[in-house]
């Protein structure tokens, strides 16, 4: 990337691990606020519902209600408004302020995402527009595997709030800096919410949709369970799963930065087939792995990592470049997050159904592998589709 558009996607990418870091740190904390506020543990845990919901039912709305010729400063806005509502969860003495600036928090991030991915291929040459995308990933994924446990060990020593006000901190220098030096956008074509809705009929969009949203229902759902299935499996060899929710973490910045160069030379529907490929193997191998022995099932859990991380730069690249036309792609990014946590969602109640109904816990990998083949099967769908738009 040239010097001139680095910094701004640097601080992007500064402001998306701060994003990292309070999607994931609210579940550490639910004991310590559960204390804190003296409610029981199923309405702490409602802290994460709120920030996930409203960053993945919110977030779509608020985009698409900007308007064309204000993107730099919605991407401000958003961010300041994360940094606000993780300031006022630091200082909400009140379980339901604090529920409510979850959810703001949610909003402000999820806006802000889409946003930040959407200003950063803009300002990057087509060319290098994946390595952009890739970078501002693995900024969320850096501040999922290192942030997390930094600001818990923080919280552990200072208290529950000063895991959220490193957040702030860190957000409020990304804002501050991107303040400074993001220069204006282009401004996006000016387009009534009606015509932006009609994305949802583009084909091509809802297909990219998809195969985000099996991937995650695979990965992200397994991942939910990735505790019991490995007491099942490996016959109390895993004392601990924190080390192996480190090689997963570990694989996904891995694989976040190193996709970026990959993005901007392969085709990226044949480099979304070879991802959801190596994700359907890893899933089906997990079990097996297990088995075998607790360092072996580090090795399916690393691939698994870095192709779930992965997954999403050339899934967002895509849908900039098919609504890029319409100038609506910083929507379509939206839509993707969307779908990300809806398959998480998905994923987690689906999975807890299944051992409700008594499957043995390494069931489970077999069927995130499973979904991930539907993943494959539609992505092949969609690069069919691609080949015959080129043939006509």
């Amino acid at each position: 990337m040239p010097r001139s558009t680095q910094s701004p996607v640097y601080l992007v990418a500064l402001g998306a691990f701060a994003l990292g870091m309070a999607s994931y740190v609210t579940a550490g904390l639910i004991p310590m606020i559960e204390t804190a506020f003296a409610v029981p543990v199923a309405l702490a845990a409602q802290l994460v519902t709120a920030f996930t919901l409203a960053y993945g039912l919110g977030s779509p709305l608020f985009v698409a209600l900007l308007p064309a010729e204000r993107q730099r400063g919605g991407l401000l806005v958003a961010l300041g408004l994360f940094v606000l509502a993780n300031a006022g969860s630091a200082l909400a003495t009140d379980f339901s302020v604090l529920l409510a600036f979850r959810a703001v928090a949610g909003v402000g991030a999820g806006v802000y995402l889409a946003m930040g991915i959407s200003a950063s291929a803009a300002l990057s040459p087509s060319e290098q527009r994946g390595k952009a995308i890739a970078t501002i990933m693995g900024g969320m994924a850096s501040g999922t595997v290192l942030g997390v446990p930094l600001s818990l060990l923080l919280a552990e020593r200072f208290g529950w709030a000063s895991a959220l006000w490193l957040v702030t901190a860190l957000g409020a220098i990304a804002l501050i800096g991107l303040m400074l030096r993001l220069p204006a956008l282009p401004a996006a074509t000016a387009t009534p919410l009606k015509a932006k809705l009609a994305l949802l009929a583009d084909g091509r969009v809802m297909v990219i949709l998809l195969v985000s949203l099996l991937a995650a229902i695979a990965s992200l759902g397994m991942y939910t369970f990735i505790a019991p299935l490995l007491a099942a499996t490996s016959q109390g060899l895993a004392r601990s799963v924190a080390p192996y929710l480190w090689v997963w973490g570990l694989g996904g910045v891995l694989g976040s930065f190193l996709i970026g160069p990959l993005v901007d030379r392969i085709q990226g529907p044949l480099l979304t087939l070879w991802i959801m490929l190596i994700l359907a193997v890893a899933l089906f191998l997990l079990p097996t792995a297990a088995m075998l022995g607790a360092w072996l099932v580090m090795l399916p859990i690393a691939a698994w990592g870095a192709v779930g991380w992965a997954l999403q730069v050339p899934q967002n690249n895509e849908l900039i470049k098919a609504r890029e036309l319409q100038g609506d792609g910083n929507l379509a990014v939206a839509l993707n997050e969307s779908a990300l946590y809806l398959g998480s969602a998905i994923g987690a109640a689906l999975g807890g159904v299944l051992l409700l109904q008594e499957w043995p816990a390494e069931a489970l990998g077999h069927c995130a592998g499973a979904v991930a083949v539907l993943g494959v099967l539609a992505q092949c769908l969609n690069l069919r589709r691609g080949l015959a738009a080129a043939v006509r």
